[in-house]
């Protein structure tokens, strides 16, 4: 027997997708739906609107949870300080939203003893793997009901006539194609015309940023500093995390920077097309990275560079609380101390382009060593000894293979005069 199931705790949005769910887990459980809605800068966000509607569709009880602060400290800085950015593109702001989304989910469902979590996520997507690892790694025991995945309807109009026939309040139409998800650092889009690869995103895919013909004729130039590898100003203005990314993303918008077209292999195994805007990510990751080559020494530079696609995967993955992922967190997070300056950067017709950095403290950048004129300290003398030493087993190597060489030929011509 089927052990019952009285209370569930509804993983939010206000969509097409999660509007449904209320009711449709109502009528299959019999059970008292209790609502969650997590408040991770979503632009157009309405708190009050949001909880009318779920009270209206059948939820008993609507949490809604202001996480800016905490999605910021503590998934997208550590992201940002890793470089976190899958395939080369994507900064991943919906992958690391999920798990602390489910974080907070799991304590509430303790504290109100709900029997499980639902969330709305379809049964090919990335979503569904990085809530139910995360409830997994949180709370192996908590029951997860996916009910995109279970409740039959096979079309997104099938889901828009369930609505209408239990007057639940949706704007979806056949005629609003894309999916999308937004938060701080950046907003996903996909359906629609976007699932020919070969076709150019129309104009309206792109929710935040300006085409790049519609932006300034003239350049902007930003200076951000840094203090221990954490963003804390621009142009000398000390900005809260919150603040400071809005304002990029305001920024960068203007100018068409941080849009991303791309390719991805997503984790259960197929190919997606996706549009992304990230311009705070983009510029932010920019300037991260361009002050950790002046103030890091070049292996730690060079193996955090190796490393950070690997940590990008496990964020893609779902894997936020694995062991590795902690791991390399706390690799990326030894780095950080010297990882303090600031960077000048110029955004023009859509591109972010660093042209100045600066350490007082911690530049490894010798001004002595670099030129190549009259103020020249490099000890050139000092060259041939070390290239010697360096290609030694090349010479070892090379000299190793021209013995055998001579041997081999010896050998032919024994055989050819038998």
């Amino acid at each position: 027997m089927t052990e019952k199931i009285n209370k569930i705790l509804l993983a939010y949005s206000g969509g097409l997708d999660t509007s449904v769910s209320i009711k449709w887990l109502q009528e299959k459980y019999e059970a008292e739906i209790i609502t969650y809605t997590a408040d991770l800068g979503q632009q157009d966000l309405d708190k009050k609107t949001l909880k009318e509607k779920a009270l209206t569709t059948g939820a008993s009880q609507v949490i809604i949870e202001d996480l800016k602060k905490e999605f910021i400290t503590d998934h997208i800085f550590p992201a940002l300080q890793a470089g976190a950015v899958y395939e080369g593109k994507y900064p991943l702001a919906t992958a690391l939203a999920r798990p602390l989304i489910a974080e907070r989910m799991a304590k509430y469902a303790e504290e109100l003893g709900a029997d499980a979590v639902a969330h709305g996520c379809t049964g090919k997507g990335n979503d569904q793997v990085r809530f139910e690892a995360s409830f997994n790694a949180l709370n192996p025991g908590l029951k997860v009901i996916a009910p995109l995945r279970d409740w039959g309807f096979t079309t997104r109009q099938d889901e828009i006539d369930y609505a209408r026939e239990h007057d639940i309040p949706v704007q979806a139409t056949k005629d609003s194609p894309y999916s999308i998800d937004e938060n701080l650092w950046g907003i996903s889009v996909e359906c629609g015309q976007l699932e020919d690869p070969w076709q150019e995103p129309p104009a309206d895919a792109y929710q935040w940023t300006r085409e790049v013909n519609s932006t300034p004729e003239q350049p902007a130039y930003l200076t951000l500093s840094f203090q221990e590898g954490i963003p804390v100003s621009i142009n000398g203005e000390a900005l809260n995390p919150t603040e400071l990314i809005t304002r990029l993303n305001k920024i960068g918008s203007t100018y068409g920077v941080g849009r991303i077209d791309m390719v991805e292999n997503r984790l259960v195994g197929i190919k997606s097309r996706e549009i992304y805007e990230a311009p705070a990510a983009t510029i932010l990751l920019a300037a991260h990275q361009d002050l950790s080559s002046l103030v890091l020494d070049r292996e730690s530079l060079h193996f955090k560079e190796s490393i950070k696609s690997k940590y990008s995967e496990l964020v893609y993955y779902g894997l936020w609380f694995s062991p590795l992922r902690v791991a390399l967190q706390n690799f990326f997070t030894t780095l950080q101390s010297k990882i303090t300056g600031q960077v000048k950067i110029k955004l023009f017709q859509g591109q972010c382009q660093i042209v100045g950095r600066k350490s007082q403290l911690n530049s490894l950048y010798d001004e002595g060593l670099a030129p190549y004129d009259e103020n020249d300290t490099f000890d050139h003398s000092s060259a041939a000894g070390f290239i010697k030493l360096w290609s030694l087993p090349l010479r070892v190597a090379a000299s190793c293979e021209k013995k055998q060489n001579v041997e081999d030929s010896k050998l032919s011509k024994t055989f050819n005069i038998i």
